[in-house]
């Protein structure tokens, strides 16, 4: 477990998220307290985040746990030069060259601070080399002329650093770190620095002054260098495993590129070739099972998915990684389905991912299979031969007044065959029979829709609108139903009794509670409160009581009569 904490605080420190990297060396150091290159590697990490009192500390105790390992004394060396102690870190470096004479970065480290402890001596003792550079508004004048340093005024981090530079120079050593402000003193001093990186630390340490050709100001007046953060130190398995994971990254690479050029089997080889580089990372086998799925493998794709969450897991990768590997599987199951028959499983699939991670496609995947296992269900449960059959049950109950047992058998007769015209009629006259109006009209509109001919659902709609007390509506049901079955008697009863009820109002015949009836429901009628807002029928009502030649006009047109009888039959107007 401390070789793990170790291993990702190197990867945070080679990111540069120093941080983390403390966080982690930390963790190792609470469980492996006597291990002095974990002390080594925090003090580093210390270091970059210029905590040099912590980095010292971290130093001080690796040399203790080991005090003939050289490293340790680089550390404490670079600690001290953080902190200003350059005494303190020449006697370091000295002390750590004793035991391997021949180490490059003590050499340097040694020669740098013993320049700089030089120039500390020489130099006035409130004075700063560069402070002629930062003076005045010629310093925000070449920063904006150049065109390397000219986007770095947009960020207020850089301008905050440069104001207090300018204010004090010597504060210059506190962001020496910082590229933006080196390549700024550069610009400024007409001077290139060269911004060391974590992959050549070691270099950075080791190597030699530039030769005087490059230099373009007296060696004296170059900047005092803080210490640079150092490599980790790594065992021989690390540095093996780090270098099978850049291997393993290289035949990803050469995997999706074959994948794109469609040839699948040298795709599967190079993924299967990182797998076994690097077991780690589960991207390598959701490649691999993509590439399956393509390929119309759909067993080995869901293998390759069940493998990679159950590995994900086992390393805590990111919830979204398992969410993907959960779809993936999902698809190859929807794809098997089409043979198997069975959506369940991928169902099921999709339904996971989304706890783990709701992605839009996902949730889509999910739904579509949804929809085709119902349509999947349908279609083995279509058969019209027993659709006839339950039809005729639900006739027989109906004879029997037996109206709820009927619904059952008429409603198992439409999941046989939901194209049945006769029996959606036949189960919208239960539900009047049975007072359930809104569901006997919506049975009564669907039998019309499947087959606009059929003169018993205009029956069975208008039935239920004239018991609804909605008998314009009916009647304009009745008159659509005789257009296809001029003779039908059922539909000119209908007509018929439509009329005597709208005659009835029109009469005056309503007694108070039929008409108080009569109003409230029409007041409610979405249509008559249309022709009540409508402006030229409310000028329509007001002739018809004040202006009988206006009135006399009005009766002439077809439309306007048509809704003076709506509101007549609602109740809400009345003709003496």
């Amino acid at each position: 477990m401390a070789e793990e904490a170790k291993a990702k605080g190197n990867a945070a420190f080679s990111a540069g998220d120093f941080s983390t990297a403390v966080r982690h060396f930390t963790d190792a150091i609470a469980l492996a307290p006597t291990n002095h290159v974990l002390y080594s590697n925090r003090s580093a990490a210390y270091a970059s985040l210029h905590q040099y009192s912590e980095a010292l500390a971290d130093a001080e105790k690796t040399v203790e746990l080991k005090p003939d390992w050289s490293k340790g004394y680089s550390r404490l060396g670079a600690a001290h030069v953080g902190l200003g102690h350059h005494d303190d870190a020449i006697e370091s470096y000295k002390k750590g060259l004793e035991y391997d004479p021949n180490n490059q970065g003590l050499k340097s480290g040694l020669t740098n601070v013993q320049a700089a402890a030089s120039r500390s001596r020489a130099a006035p003792p409130a004075g700063n080399p560069f402070g002629d550079a930062f003076s005045g508004p010629e310093m925000w004048a070449k920063l904006t002329a150049d065109s390397s340093t000219r986007a770095y005024l947009q960020q207020p981090d850089f301008v905050k650093m440069m104001q207090e530079i300018q204010k004090n120079p010597s504060n210059l050593n506190l962001y020496l770190k910082d590229q933006r402000v080196m390549q700024s003193l550069g610009v400024l001093l007409n001077v290139k620095f060269r911004t060391p990186t974590s992959e050549d630390m070691d270099m950075a340490e080791s190597s030699s002054p530039p030769p005087a050709a490059e230099r373009k100001r007296p060696a004296e007046a170059q900047p005092v260098k803080e210490p640079e953060p150092e490599t980790m130190e790594l065992t021989e398995e690390e540095k093996e495993a780090k270098e099978r994971k850049a291997q393993a990254q290289l035949e990803k690479e050469q995997g999706n590129a074959a994948y794109k050029k469609k040839d699948f089997n040298a795709a599967i080889a190079h993924y299967t070739k990182a797998m076994e580089l690097d077991d780690e990372d589960i991207s390598y086998i959701l490649n691999r099972a993509a590439t399956h799925l393509e390929m119309g493998q759909y067993e080995e794709c869901t293998k390759d998915c069940d493998k990679a969450v159950e590995r994900g897991r086992e390393l805590r990768s990111d919830f979204k990684m398992i969410a993907k590997a959960l779809t993936r599987k999902g698809t190859a199951l929807v794809k098997m389905a089409k043979c198997s028959k069975d959506y369940e499983p991928a169902i099921e699939c999709f339904q996971k991912a989304l706890t783990e991670h709701r992605n839009p496609d996902t949730l889509k995947k999910l739904n579509d299979a949804e929809k085709a296992r119902k349509e999947l269900e349908q279609q083995e449960y279509f058969d019209p031969n027993l659709a006839d059959v339950e039809r005729e049950k639900g006739n027989e109950y109906f004879k029997e007044q037996k109206y709820p047992e009927a619904v059952k058998h008429y409603t198992e007769s439409l999941r046989r065959n939901p194209k049945d015209a006769k029996a959606y009629s036949n189960r919208a006259a239960c539900y009047t029979k049975l007072g359930a109006l809104p569901e006997g009209l919506k049975d009564a509109e669907k039998c019309i829709e499947l087959d606009p001919t059929f003169s018993k659902g205009y029956n069975r709609k208008g039935a239920v609108q004239f018991f609804m007390k909605e008998y314009d509506k009916a009647l304009e049901t009745y008159r659509e139903g005789l257009k296809h079955d001029p003779n039908n008697q059922e539909l000119l009863d209908g007509v018929r009794r439509c009329i005597g009820q709208i005659n009835k109002a029109s009469r005056g015949d309503l007694t108070p509670e039929e008409l108080k009836e009569r109003q409230a429901k029409g007041m409610q009628d979405p249509e008559i409160q249309n022709i009540l807002q409508d402006p030229v029928m409310r000028q329509v009502l007001v002739d018809f009581q004040e202006n009988p030649r206006a009135a006399q006009e009005h009766t002439k047109n077809p439309m306007v009569m048509n809704k003076i009888q709506k509101l007549v039959s609602a109740g809400i107007v009345q003709i003496r």
